[in-house]
């Protein structure tokens, strides 16, 4: 397959995800909407490190999914937080949680 064929794998993720969380409402869909853009992203670094012969952009995909597992770890606390207080997973309510 053609590397360019990736590249648009990935913008069509990134352009799905993106609508996700401009739309949605419930912070688990909105979270897991951040999570598919974020692999989208890794699949562009991965598909221009093959389109250019290096590995630079592996590298880069490593790291990025090392700081997704950090951000999967306190999105989830923030959430589970936020139902308990709230019983209510939803965005809207994400503001009333201000001291």
């Amino acid at each position: 397959m053609n590397p360019v064929n990736y590249l648009y794998l990935a913008a069509l993720l990134f352009t799905i995800g993106a609508a996700g969380v401009l739309i949605r409402r419930n912070a688990i869909v909105v979270f897991m909407c951040v999570e598919l853009m974020l692999n989208a992203c890794n699949l562009a670094f991965v598909a221009f490190s093959r389109l250019h012969g290096n590995l630079d952009g592996q590298i880069i995909a490593f790291f990025t999914m090392v700081v997704a597992a950090a951000e999967v770890v306190v999105g989830l606390a923030i959430i589970v937080s936020l139902f308990r207080s709230r019983h209510s997973a939803s965005v809207d309510d994400a503001s009333l949680m201000k001291l």
